[in-house]
Protein backbone atom coordinates (compact mmCIF):
# COMPACT_ATOMS: atom_id res chain seq x y z
CA UNK A 1 0.00 0.00 0.00
CA UNK A 2 1.19 3.33 -1.02
CA UNK A 3 1.06 6.86 1.70
CA UNK A 4 1.30 10.08 -0.02
CA UNK A 5 2.99 12.60 2.12
CA UNK A 6 3.35 16.24 0.93
CA UNK A 7 3.28 14.74 -2.95
CA UNK A 8 5.86 12.08 -2.43
CA UNK A 9 4.63 7.98 -2.64
CA UNK A 10 6.36 6.18 0.53
CA UNK A 11 6.12 2.36 1.11
CA UNK A 12 5.94 1.31 4.29
CA UNK A 13 8.69 -1.08 5.22
CA UNK A 14 7.54 -4.84 5.26
CA UNK A 15 7.26 -5.28 8.80
CA UNK A 16 5.18 -2.25 9.75
CA UNK A 17 3.25 -2.61 6.58
CA UNK A 18 2.50 -6.26 8.39
CA UNK A 19 2.39 -4.88 11.79
CA UNK A 20 -0.63 -3.05 11.08
CA UNK A 21 -2.18 -5.26 8.74
CA UNK A 22 -2.23 -8.15 12.29
CA UNK A 23 -3.54 -4.95 14.30
CA UNK A 24 -6.70 -5.11 11.90
CA UNK A 25 -6.96 -8.92 11.85
CA UNK A 26 -5.83 -8.85 8.40
CA UNK A 27 -2.63 -10.89 9.05
CA UNK A 28 -1.84 -13.88 10.83
CA UNK A 29 1.34 -15.02 12.54
CA UNK A 30 2.88 -16.76 10.08
CA UNK A 31 3.04 -14.13 8.01
CA UNK A 32 4.27 -11.50 10.69
CA UNK A 33 7.13 -13.82 11.12
CA UNK A 34 8.17 -13.99 8.02
CA UNK A 35 8.04 -10.43 7.11
CA UNK A 36 9.94 -9.95 10.43
CA UNK A 37 12.49 -12.67 9.60
CA UNK A 38 12.96 -10.94 6.13
CA UNK A 39 14.39 -7.46 7.73
CA UNK A 40 16.18 -8.68 10.73
CA UNK A 41 19.81 -10.76 10.08
CA UNK A 42 21.22 -12.91 12.53
CA UNK A 43 23.95 -10.87 13.81
CA UNK A 44 21.69 -7.98 14.92
CA UNK A 45 18.80 -9.87 16.58
CA UNK A 46 20.03 -10.46 19.65
CA UNK A 47 21.22 -6.75 20.07
CA UNK A 48 17.38 -5.97 18.85
CA UNK A 49 15.72 -8.70 21.68
CA UNK A 50 18.41 -6.18 24.58
CA UNK A 51 15.75 -3.36 23.63
CA UNK A 52 18.85 -0.74 23.66
CA UNK A 53 16.45 2.21 23.36
CA UNK A 54 15.71 0.77 27.67
CA UNK A 55 19.57 0.88 28.63
CA UNK A 56 19.60 4.82 29.74
CA UNK A 57 17.28 2.99 32.61
CA UNK A 58 20.51 1.50 33.36
CA UNK A 59 22.90 4.02 32.95
CA UNK A 60 21.50 7.12 34.55
CA UNK A 61 20.83 5.70 38.57
CA UNK A 62 24.58 4.86 38.23
CA UNK A 63 25.98 8.03 36.98
CA UNK A 64 23.81 9.51 39.95
CA UNK A 65 25.12 7.54 42.69
CA UNK A 66 28.90 7.86 41.36
CA UNK A 67 27.98 11.50 41.19
CA UNK A 68 26.16 11.16 44.78
CA UNK A 69 29.53 9.90 46.15
CA UNK A 70 31.43 12.74 44.95
CA UNK A 71 32.57 14.23 48.44
CA UNK A 72 32.13 11.12 50.81
CA UNK A 73 34.27 9.49 52.98
CA UNK A 74 37.23 7.44 50.95
CA UNK A 75 35.84 7.01 47.61
CA UNK A 76 37.14 3.43 45.87
CA UNK A 77 36.14 4.83 42.19
CA UNK A 78 36.42 1.76 40.34
CA UNK A 79 33.56 -0.29 42.35
CA UNK A 80 31.74 1.76 39.76
CA UNK A 81 32.71 -0.67 36.54
CA UNK A 82 31.09 -3.44 38.15
CA UNK A 83 28.13 -1.43 39.93
CA UNK A 84 27.46 -0.63 36.00
CA UNK A 85 28.18 -4.11 35.03
CA UNK A 86 25.32 -5.43 37.12
CA UNK A 87 22.81 -2.62 36.16
CA UNK A 88 23.40 -3.08 32.59
CA UNK A 89 22.80 -7.08 33.17
CA UNK A 90 20.00 -6.82 35.01
CA UNK A 91 18.47 -4.31 32.68
CA UNK A 92 19.34 -6.99 29.87
CA UNK A 93 18.24 -10.06 31.68
CA UNK A 94 14.90 -8.23 32.46
CA UNK A 95 14.33 -7.39 28.85
CA UNK A 96 15.30 -11.49 27.44
CA UNK A 97 13.17 -12.16 30.01
CA UNK A 98 10.31 -10.30 29.42
CA UNK A 99 10.34 -11.55 25.58
CA UNK A 100 10.80 -15.24 26.49
CA UNK A 101 7.88 -14.90 29.12
CA UNK A 102 5.24 -12.58 27.08
CA UNK A 103 6.22 -15.00 24.02
CA UNK A 104 5.48 -18.50 25.37
CA UNK A 105 2.24 -16.72 26.77
CA UNK A 106 1.03 -15.35 23.27
CA UNK A 107 1.27 -11.98 24.75
CA UNK A 108 3.56 -10.02 21.85
CA UNK A 109 1.22 -11.70 19.34
CA UNK A 110 -0.11 -8.70 18.30
CA UNK A 111 2.05 -5.46 18.77
CA UNK A 112 2.79 -2.26 17.25
CA UNK A 113 5.93 -1.39 18.76
CA UNK A 114 9.50 -3.19 18.00
CA UNK A 115 10.11 -6.65 17.00
CA UNK A 116 10.32 -9.38 19.32
CA UNK A 117 12.63 -12.61 19.20
CA UNK A 118 9.75 -15.22 20.84
CA UNK A 119 6.71 -13.62 18.94
CA UNK A 120 8.75 -12.49 15.67
CA UNK A 121 9.99 -16.45 15.45
CA UNK A 122 13.17 -14.98 15.78
CA UNK A 123 14.91 -17.09 18.15
CA UNK A 124 13.45 -20.07 19.97
CA UNK A 125 12.29 -20.13 23.41
CA UNK A 126 14.59 -21.51 24.87
CA UNK A 127 17.68 -19.67 23.69
CA UNK A 128 16.03 -16.31 24.68
CA UNK A 129 15.63 -17.97 28.30
CA UNK A 130 19.17 -19.25 28.27
CA UNK A 131 19.98 -15.39 26.94
CA UNK A 132 18.18 -14.18 29.95
CA UNK A 133 19.78 -16.19 32.19
CA UNK A 134 23.25 -15.13 30.85
CA UNK A 135 22.16 -11.67 31.46
CA UNK A 136 21.77 -12.55 35.55
CA UNK A 137 24.86 -14.36 35.40
CA UNK A 138 26.94 -11.50 34.51
CA UNK A 139 25.00 -9.48 36.86
CA UNK A 140 25.80 -12.32 39.70
CA UNK A 141 29.57 -12.06 39.31
CA UNK A 142 29.63 -8.21 39.02
CA UNK A 143 27.78 -8.08 41.78
CA UNK A 144 29.91 -10.82 44.09
CA UNK A 145 33.22 -8.54 42.84
CA UNK A 146 31.23 -5.56 44.79
CA UNK A 147 30.21 -7.49 48.18
CA UNK A 148 33.21 -8.95 48.35
CA UNK A 149 35.00 -5.31 48.06
CA UNK A 150 31.99 -4.09 50.70
CA UNK A 151 29.64 -6.27 52.36
CA UNK A 152 27.83 -9.59 51.69
CA UNK A 153 24.76 -8.18 52.27
CA UNK A 154 24.51 -6.85 48.69
CA UNK A 155 24.62 -10.64 47.53
CA UNK A 156 21.41 -10.65 49.40
CA UNK A 157 20.21 -7.24 47.29
CA UNK A 158 21.07 -8.86 44.58
CA UNK A 159 18.97 -11.74 44.65
CA UNK A 160 16.07 -9.93 45.25
CA UNK A 161 16.80 -8.21 42.05
CA UNK A 162 16.98 -10.71 39.39
CA UNK A 163 14.11 -12.62 41.45
CA UNK A 164 12.41 -9.60 40.81
CA UNK A 165 13.75 -8.96 37.15
CA UNK A 166 12.41 -12.82 36.62
CA UNK A 167 9.05 -12.45 38.24
CA UNK A 168 8.33 -9.56 36.26
CA UNK A 169 6.87 -11.37 33.63
CA UNK A 170 7.58 -14.73 34.53
CA UNK A 171 6.37 -17.61 36.91
CA UNK A 172 3.58 -18.27 37.75
CA UNK A 173 2.13 -15.03 38.50
CA UNK A 174 4.40 -12.22 37.38
CA UNK A 175 3.48 -9.52 38.60
CA UNK A 176 3.78 -7.36 35.53
CA UNK A 177 0.69 -8.49 34.64
CA UNK A 178 -0.77 -7.06 38.22
CA UNK A 179 0.23 -3.54 37.34
CA UNK A 180 2.97 -3.69 39.68
CA UNK A 181 5.76 -3.11 37.31
CA UNK A 182 6.31 0.61 37.94
CA UNK A 183 6.55 -0.09 41.26
CA UNK A 184 9.79 -3.14 40.60
CA UNK A 185 11.55 -0.25 38.17
CA UNK A 186 10.71 2.51 40.49
CA UNK A 187 12.68 0.55 43.40
CA UNK A 188 15.36 -1.40 41.81
CA UNK A 189 15.84 0.70 38.72
CA UNK A 190 16.29 4.12 41.32
CA UNK A 191 16.31 3.32 44.43
CA UNK A 192 18.70 0.33 44.80
CA UNK A 193 20.54 1.09 41.71
CA UNK A 194 21.61 4.74 42.62
CA UNK A 195 22.12 4.16 46.65
CA UNK A 196 23.85 0.74 46.10
CA UNK A 197 26.38 2.63 43.79
CA UNK A 198 26.79 5.37 46.59
CA UNK A 199 27.32 2.77 49.06
CA UNK A 200 29.59 1.02 46.54
CA UNK A 201 32.04 3.46 46.20
CA UNK A 202 31.98 5.27 49.74
CA UNK A 203 30.38 2.32 51.96
CA UNK A 204 27.61 5.11 53.32
CA UNK A 205 23.63 6.09 52.76
CA UNK A 206 24.16 9.58 52.10
CA UNK A 207 20.30 11.35 52.25
CA UNK A 208 20.71 13.06 49.27
CA UNK A 209 21.84 9.58 47.45
CA UNK A 210 18.15 8.46 48.68
CA UNK A 211 16.28 11.47 46.86
CA UNK A 212 18.51 11.68 43.63
CA UNK A 213 17.91 7.62 43.99
CA UNK A 214 14.14 8.56 43.81
CA UNK A 215 14.64 10.62 40.71
CA UNK A 216 16.05 8.14 38.78
CA UNK A 217 13.30 5.65 39.43
CA UNK A 218 10.87 8.33 38.36
CA UNK A 219 12.56 8.90 35.35
CA UNK A 220 12.71 5.31 34.84
CA UNK A 221 8.74 4.69 35.18
CA UNK A 222 8.24 7.54 32.38
CA UNK A 223 9.79 5.32 30.29
CA UNK A 224 7.83 2.25 31.29
CA UNK A 225 4.32 4.45 31.54
CA UNK A 226 4.96 5.41 28.09
CA UNK A 227 6.12 2.19 26.85
CA UNK A 228 2.53 1.07 28.57
CA UNK A 229 0.32 3.27 27.32
CA UNK A 230 1.47 2.34 23.53
CA UNK A 231 0.20 -1.40 24.04
CA UNK A 232 -2.62 -0.85 26.32
CA UNK A 233 -5.20 -2.24 23.62
CA UNK A 234 -2.93 -5.34 22.81
CA UNK A 235 -2.38 -6.12 26.12
CA UNK A 236 -6.28 -6.08 27.48
CA UNK A 237 -7.00 -7.94 24.77
CA UNK A 238 -4.14 -10.71 26.06
CA UNK A 239 -5.14 -10.14 29.34
CA UNK A 240 -1.79 -8.53 30.70
CA UNK A 241 -3.06 -6.00 33.24
CA UNK A 242 -0.35 -3.36 33.34
CA UNK A 243 -0.81 0.05 35.60
CA UNK A 244 -1.91 1.48 32.10
CA UNK A 245 -4.42 -0.92 31.51
CA UNK A 246 -5.84 -0.68 35.07
CA UNK A 247 -5.93 3.32 35.13
CA UNK A 248 -7.11 3.84 31.03
CA UNK A 249 -5.69 6.08 28.40
CA UNK A 250 -6.07 9.16 29.98
CA UNK A 251 -5.41 8.48 33.28
CA UNK A 252 -2.14 6.99 32.21
CA UNK A 253 -0.85 9.68 30.17
CA UNK A 254 -1.21 11.92 33.25
CA UNK A 255 0.58 9.62 34.74
CA UNK A 256 3.76 10.27 32.78
CA UNK A 257 3.62 13.75 32.76
CA UNK A 258 3.38 13.49 36.63
CA UNK A 259 6.38 10.74 36.93
CA UNK A 260 8.68 13.53 34.56
CA UNK A 261 7.08 16.45 36.95
CA UNK A 262 8.04 14.42 40.13
CA UNK A 263 11.81 14.06 38.88
CA UNK A 264 12.24 17.70 38.22
CA UNK A 265 10.44 18.98 42.09
CA UNK A 266 12.93 16.35 43.63
CA UNK A 267 15.95 17.58 41.82
CA UNK A 268 14.83 21.02 43.00
CA UNK A 269 14.69 19.44 45.99
CA UNK A 270 18.43 18.37 45.96
CA UNK A 271 19.83 21.46 44.84
CA UNK A 272 17.90 23.28 47.54
CA UNK A 273 18.84 20.47 50.70
CA UNK A 274 22.44 19.37 49.82
CA UNK A 275 23.98 20.11 46.20
CA UNK A 276 23.03 23.32 44.45
CA UNK A 277 24.47 22.75 41.00
CA UNK A 278 22.28 19.77 40.81
CA UNK A 279 19.62 22.07 39.14
CA UNK A 280 21.65 21.94 35.87
CA UNK A 281 19.56 18.93 35.38
CA UNK A 282 16.35 20.49 35.55
CA UNK A 283 17.82 21.61 31.40
CA UNK A 284 17.66 18.45 30.43
CA UNK A 285 13.90 18.48 30.41
CA UNK A 286 14.40 20.56 27.42
CA UNK A 287 14.23 17.41 25.86
CA UNK A 288 10.83 16.07 27.52
CA UNK A 289 8.98 19.24 25.42
CA UNK A 290 8.16 16.97 21.89
CA UNK A 291 7.46 13.74 23.88
CA UNK A 292 4.97 15.15 26.30
CA UNK A 293 3.33 17.24 23.75
CA UNK A 294 2.96 14.26 21.59
CA UNK A 295 1.56 12.31 24.55
CA UNK A 296 -0.63 15.45 25.82
CA UNK A 297 -2.40 15.56 21.84
CA UNK A 298 -3.31 11.95 21.92
CA UNK A 299 -0.68 10.09 20.18
CA UNK A 300 -0.89 6.24 20.12
CA UNK A 301 0.32 3.48 18.74
CA UNK A 302 3.49 3.75 16.02
CA UNK A 303 3.44 7.44 17.12
CA UNK A 304 4.25 6.76 20.67
CA UNK A 305 7.70 4.91 19.49
CA UNK A 306 9.03 8.45 18.87
CA UNK A 307 8.05 9.08 22.38
CA UNK A 308 9.70 6.05 23.79
CA UNK A 309 12.98 7.43 22.30
CA UNK A 310 12.26 11.00 23.81
CA UNK A 311 11.82 9.95 26.81
CA UNK A 312 14.99 7.83 26.80
CA UNK A 313 16.59 10.45 25.98
CA UNK A 314 15.32 12.96 28.47
CA UNK A 315 16.18 10.23 30.96
CA UNK A 316 19.93 10.25 29.58
CA UNK A 317 20.51 14.04 29.46
CA UNK A 318 18.40 14.74 32.90
CA UNK A 319 20.66 12.18 34.29
CA UNK A 320 24.00 12.83 32.86
CA UNK A 321 23.55 16.37 34.20
CA UNK A 322 22.48 15.64 37.43
CA UNK A 323 25.24 13.64 38.05
CA UNK A 324 27.62 15.86 37.27
CA UNK A 325 25.91 18.27 39.37
CA UNK A 326 25.92 16.37 41.91
CA UNK A 327 29.56 16.07 41.88
CA UNK A 328 30.32 19.35 41.44
CA UNK A 329 29.09 19.78 44.89
CA UNK A 330 27.48 23.27 46.25
CA UNK A 331 27.76 26.05 44.21
CA UNK A 332 29.81 27.85 46.97
CA UNK A 333 32.35 25.82 47.09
Amino acid sequence: MVEWKRGVAVVPDPTQRVDERRASGEVDRNQVRHAQKATVTFVNRWIIGARPRTLPAAVVPVAIGAGAAVGGPTPVWWRVVPALVVSLALQIGVNYSNDYSDGIRGTDDVRVGPTRLVAGGLATPASVKRAAFAAFGVAAVAGLVLAVATSWWLIVVGLAAMLAAWGYTGGPKPYGYLGLGELFVFIFFGLVATVGTTFAVIEGFPAHAWVAGCTAGFLACALLVVNNLRDIPTDRASGKRTLAVRLGDGRTRWLYVGCLVAAAVLIIVVAVVWRAWAAIALAGFVAAVPPVRAVRRGATGRELIPVLVGTARTQLIVGVLMAVGLALGPISN
